[in-house]
């Protein structure tokens, strides 16, 4: 017998699919953006795997709802979940997410709380990066007086803007590549911020240890001041 609850039991049970759903969506989608003369069947194919991972998305979303019993405070609390429902982009992040939840079962973390921060923030950065371009890319490389026209193009745009850079050389003309970019900027500026916090974080814990250790340090190997002195003559 165990305690968990019915919501805990069906997020144990759905990891492992949504991980699939997450990958899958990414690998489709990637397929269906970046394939040249791509045959009909395999579109049909891949457009059906992208239906079918963003319903599961629904499906876990209205599950979760109904087990947790709190009605719209459940919306509230998992915003970031409803997003993830309704934009396409935000998908692949859950693949960091379900790592999370899995690491979490362990008795002792692996990495130290810092470290890990850092690897989940530039997992969620490179996936929301990597997203973002085929996102634009898709929008914007057949659109009348567009900037981005190669899927390089789109990576440029993407480091540019997911770093607040900014060059300004590559703009999005089309209202949904538009949208896209504020998503980015948004997400970029927030997951940039962690992974600096979190690395100045470990860099101050690590500086405190080492003048914490410095006193011993300088203490005489031998052990007390003057224990030689009976050597003398």
């Amino acid at each position: 017998m165990t305690d968990e609850s019915p919501q805990e039991r069906w997020q144990r049970r759905i990891e492992i699919p949504m991980f699939a759903a997450s990958a899958l969506f990414l690998a489709s989608f990637t397929v269906r953006v970046l394939a040249e003369n791509l045959p009909s069947g395999w579109y049909a194919l891949c457009e059906a795997v992208t239906y079918a991972s963003w319903a599961l998305f629904v499906v876990d979303y209205a599950v979760r709802w109904v087990l947790s019993g709190e009605g719209l405070a459940f919306v509230r609390r998992h915003l970031m979940d409803a997003i993830v429902v309704v934009l396409p982009l935000l998908r692949p992040l859950r693949i960091v997410k379900i790592y999370e939840a899995v690491q979490r079962r362990h008795t002792h973390a692996r990495l130290p709380l810092q470290a890990r921060v850092i690897a989940y923030a530039g997992l969620s950065t490179l996936l929301l990066g990597f997203a973002g371009a085929l996102s634009v890319y898709h929008d914007e490389h057949n659109a009348p007086d567009a900037t981005i026209k190669t899927f390089g193009d789109a990576i440029w745009w993407t480091c540019s803007t997911v770093t607040t850079v900014g060059y300004g050389d590559m703009t999005p003309v089309t209202p949904r590549g538009r949208v896209v970019a504020v998503g980015m900027m948004v997400g970029g500026l927030a997951l940039l911020g962690a992974v600096t916090g979190s690395f100045s974080s470990w860099l101050l814990q690590t500086f405190a240890q080492d003048e914490e250790q410095r006193p011993d340090e300088k203490k005489p190997p031998g052990g007390t001041p003057g224990a030689s002195d009976g050597l003398r003559p």
